[in-house]
């Protein structure tokens, strides 16, 4: 089963679910700002310590992920005038095409998941995160239409033959971009190279971004406290499955055809090694690990301390921190 690239309806896919009713017209200033303070801040009313994989934790995540919900609309966001310097560099960023596309697959593959979930408080949560991400390819297709980006077709999108393991790509791919994403974020926020209108306008989508692995993290907790133990066993076999499967994948250039049949390569580590795209300053390795590490904490930290982080990234970064340190310190020299 194929869906074309303006093809979604959340609603048809997963049963029981409602999509929310946004708002009409341009919010003022005090609704921005109360939108904007509730999405980055919030507590469970629950009190005490918080057994992982209970009723109670999936009831936290579920009352998150709902009481921080955004109701932006796309099709009121501002887009600044650009003079022909910042129009030049937005348009020259290599990741539009994949960005697009990659908001097209998430959409489709985490509402494939939801539709299998009996649970309908986690069922309706994930779902409700499909539309978010089919919002972020809404955003990223007015941003290019307003800026005369130039895109290759997108391709129809593919229902997954294993929602569980789509998802599961979805949802740790999402974990390891939007680590960097946040500190690249931060250094083009910083470079004063980009309207500060333009970024204003990312903003929500970031932390979006953040809330969506906030849910995911908690619920592979969840997911997996609630199997048996072959059903342990399989799980785990299937994560170490996507982590190499990721790894490999980021390894390699994504390549797509253009209307005209030329070939186009995009590099999936842009957000690793594109710095260079969003400041004039020579940032090192180590300032742009560390900068990724300070904004990723920045964006967690006001949520609820029980709630699960995803750890793997600030992990190994950390990890490699005297590394990096070592290698800078010769450099020096």
């Amino acid at each position: 089963m194929t869906f074309e690239h303006d093809a979604f309806d959340p609603e048809a896919l997963v049963p029981g679910y409602r999509e929310p009713v946004l708002p009409d017209g341009e919010p003022d200033a005090a609704t921005i700002a109360a939108s904007e303070t509730r999405t980055r801040h919030w507590s469970s009313r629950q009190q005490g310590r918080l057994k992982y994989g209970s009723d109670a934790h999936k009831q936290m995540m579920c009352r998150m992920f709902e009481e921080t919900f955004n109701p932006y609309r796309p099709s009121v966001l501002q887009w600044p005038t650009l003079d022909d310097a910042s129009l030049h560099r937005i348009t020259s960023l290599p990741i539009w095409d994949i960005a697009v596309q990659t908001e097209g697959k998430a959409r489709l593959r985490m509402a494939a998941y939801a539709r299998t979930i009996v649970d309908t408080e986690m069922r309706n949560a994930l779902a409700q995160n499909a539309w978010e991400e089919n919002r972020h390819k809404e955003v990223l297709s007015k941003m290019v239409q307003h800026y005369g980006i130039p895109l290759v077709p997108e391709p129809p999108y593919e229902y997954p033959k294993d929602p569980e393991w789509a998802y599961l790509v979805t949802g740790y791919s999402e974990c390891i971009d939007s680590f960097f994403a946040f500190g690249l974020f931060k250094v083009a926020h910083d470079s004063g190279l980009f309207p500060p209108e333009l970024i204003d306008t990312f903003e929500p989508v970031m932390q979006e971004e953040c809330r969506h692995i906030l849910l995911f993290a908690n619920w592979v907790a969840w997911h997996r406290r609630n199997l048996n133990l072959f059903q342990r066993i399989a799980f785990e076999w299937k994560v170490f499955r996507v982590w190499w499967f990721l790894g490999m994948e980021r390894m390699e250039l994504a390549k797509s055809l253009d209307g005209d049949g030329n070939e186009h390569a995009q590099d999936n580590n842009f957000t690793v090694t594109g710095a260079q795209s969003v400041t004039e300053k020579d940032l090192s390795v180590l300032e742009l690990m560390e900068t990724c590490l300070r904004e990723n904490d920045r964006r967690f930290a006001g949520y609820d301390p029980r709630l699960l982080r995803p750890t793997t990234m600030p992990f190994l970064v950390r990890c490699a921190l005297p590394v990096l340190k070592f290698f800078e310190r010769r450099k020096r020299k």
